[in-house]
């Protein structure tokens, strides 16, 4: 059984921002996206590290967790995304870790998928999905031509109960434990990806997501760059650190 973390997604009620934040300076290209009950989803690729992946609401009568979410907090961070082999053996694991996982939905043999509400999750939905095949689509015609490559070197995400996040994302997610401390833990999974645990008491929901971490493949950001994302990320709920 193999996990993987994928992607982060990011909720935006203007995709325009998110095109030019994600492509026009941190260089992804485009991966696939479509439509869904109550949202429409988009994921880009890095030459290292999870893809990310922006949603932006769709009128549905019945599905609208995803207004609901802009409603409350504005753009910003929505879920962690893990890929796995064997979902209904990841679920079994994460009920034995004493999770009850929610939206459990395994009819597709295209796409599986469960939740972890973030109550449980440290702060942020964690999705499980397991997916048969590669879909491929168009893109969408405003996505601008891609920047100079990137890597996603970094999710930084803030906890107050660190030895819990750390038994989740490494016993029940798989992470490779790569540097630990008293107050921050670094795991890994294959292909660059990286989550960095920090302690942090008094947060909402018992965690947040506190940055991405961004660098160039070669050459280095400029200051016009830097001015830019920071403007970007700001519409988008998020802080973006560009490395070097």
């Amino acid at each position: 059984m193999t996990t993987i973390l994928d992607h982060l997604a990011v909720g935006t009620p203007d995709l325009s921002v998110g095109w030019d934040l994600f492509t026009g300076v941190l260089g992804g290209t485009w991966v696939y996206g479509g439509d869904s009950p109550g949202f429409w989803w988009g994921q880009l690729d890095y030459a290292a590290g999870p893809k990310i992946e922006l949603l932006t609401p769709a009128a549905h009568p019945e599905v609208d967790f995803l207004e609901r979410f802009l409603a409350t907090r504005g753009a910003g961070p929505h879920h962690f995304n893990f890929m796995v082999s064997d979902i209904e053996a990841v679920l079994a694991r994460i009920r034995a870790f004493g999770i009850e996982p929610v939206g459990v939905n395994l009819a597709s043999p295209e796409w599986k998928e469960a939740f972890l509400h973030p109550r449980v999750a440290h702060g942020i939905v964690i999705q499980v999905a397991q997916q048969s095949g590669s879909p491929e689509s168009e893109p969408p015609r405003e996505l601008p031509e891609p920047g100079p490559p990137c890597r996603l070197d970094l999710i930084e995400h803030h906890v107050g109960d660190l030895d819990g996040a750390v038994r989740l994302f490494r016993d029940v997610l798989d992470g490779s434990l790569d540097a630990a401390g008293s107050e921050t833990v670094e795991l890994t999974w294959p292909g660059g990806r990286r989550i960095k645990l920090v302690r942090e008491d008094g947060l909402p929901l018992g965690g947040a997501l506190h940055h991405v971490r961004f660098a160039r493949v070669a050459g280095a950001f400029t200051t016009q760059d830097r001015e830019r994302a920071g403007l970007l990320a700001k519409q988008l709920g998020l802080t973006v650190e560009l490395a070097g």
